[in-house]
This record gives C-alpha cells, structure tokens and sequence, in this order.
C-alpha cells in the first residue's frame, strides 16, 4: 500500500516512514510542503495520503488546502489528517466531502501504533477515521462574525452596503491601509483563503447577511457587484 506524506518536521516523518515500512506500507514519498505534495500524488498515485494541516511558507493551512486540491485532482484520493490542529473551516469542507477515504486524528492524542496504522487503513478503504476531540471543536464553534471586533464588523457592515475601500475610510475617518488591514483581519476571521481571492469579499458579505438574518431567496446583497459569482448560503 502506497503513501504519500506531506510533513516538514523531518524528526515526525522520518519516525512515520520508519513505522509504516514496518507495518506492510510503502512510503513512496516524503514532502515538506504544499506543492511538493501535490506533485509527489501526481506521480505516485498513491494508495492512501497522511498530512499536516501546517506547512511551510505560512504555517497556517497549507497542508489541508492542499489535500482539498488533491481530492479535486484525484476524487476520492484517500486522506489522513494527522496534526497538532484543528483547522475548523477547511476541515469542515473536507469531511462534508460524502466520497469517504477521509480521517483527522491529532497528533498528541495518538497513543497506539496499532490504532494508528487500523486507522490509516480504514481511511484507505474508503472510511472515514475521526478524533473525538476533532468533532467536539467542530461542533462547539460558533459564528465566525462573532469573533470580529466592533470596528472590523463596521467595516463589513460598510462592505455589504457595496462600499470600496476607499469611502468606507471616509464614512469611518480612517486611512486605506487601516481598512485594508481591518478587511484582512475578517477574511482571516471568517476562514476566507486566499485561494478564494476573487470572491473573499463575496463570501464576508454573505458570512455578515447570515448573521443578521438570511437573506430571501433571489435576493442579491448590496456588497456584492456585478461580475461577482453569488451563491446564496456559500462559504
């Protein structure tokens, strides 16, 4: 059985390439970060994936949104989380994926090699493998809005009225670069990447519509402009 790992830690991989060799797998690539991963599936077409939901450059969320390209490139490529984090929005959009081959287990909570490796090749046939710790924090986050300060959700506010930059630091008396890191600061609040570039604002729109009362359907918000793509409930 064939694995792909995505994990910058050498100590950490080379421990699990260790292991896995052990226990009937083969490790036909190691890579420490985002692109080397998606090449290495490329040319191995492995049989079951394990990675970090942190990789270099950033440290934030490379891994997992790289394991979201990978099951777009490669549906139903089998994937195993393993990381120290639970990255909530990502994570979310990787287990409502119905195809299976999916687990998240933390790395601190891994306790038994046996579990490990039962684990890893259940995700590989097709099951799904979840820490219970996983679904606790998943399904204890609230609202993301609520996590935004008063200024940053004048600022959405100001957003969903279809304001540019621009005027919204008029209306607020503050510069463009203060409204320009305060929109920042929401996208990296609501869980927006930048692989979501073209719509963040879009979606920081509707994320602040939703917490304010859904709007009806056919209805276009004010914050989004013409040419934008509008899906009513997306994140």
């Amino acid at each position: 059985m064939r694995v792909v790992i995505a994990e910058d830690n050498v100590l950490l991989s080379s421990g699990l390439e260790l292991l896995l060799g052990t226990k009937g797998f083969e490790v036909a690539a190691v890579a420490t970060d985002a692109p080397g991963f998606l090449a290495a599936v490329e040319a191995h077409r492995p049989d079951v994936t394990i990675v970090d939901v942190r990789l270099p450059p950033g440290f934030r969320d490379e891994g997992i949104r790289a394991a979201l390209q990978a099951r777009r490139d490669h549906p139903a490529l089998p994937i195993l989380v393993l990381s120290q984090y639970v990255e909530h929005a990502y994570a979310t959009r990787l287990l409502a994926d119905t195809r299976g081959g999916i687990g998240y287990l933390l790395k601190d909570r891994v306790s038994r090699v046996t579990e490990f490796t039962d684990a890893l090749r259940r995700v590989a046939d097709g099951g799904t493998v979840m820490d219970p710790e996983v679904i606790a924090q998943l399904l204890a986050q609230g609202d993301p809005v609520d996590t935004l300060t008063p200024r940053e959700r004048e600022v959405l506010a100001l957003m969903a009225e279809g304001l540019d930059n621009t005027t919204i630091a008029a209306r607020l008396f503050i510069t463009d670069n203060a409204v320009h890191k305060h929109i920042g600061n929401i996208f990296l609040k609501l869980d927006l990447s930048p692989e979501d570039s073209g719509h963040r604002r879009v979606l920081a729109v509707l994320a602040h519509l939703r917490h304010h009362g859904t709007p009806r359907t056919g209805d276009r918000p004010a914050g989004v402009q013409n040419g934008d793509r509008y899906r009513p409930g997306s994140r």
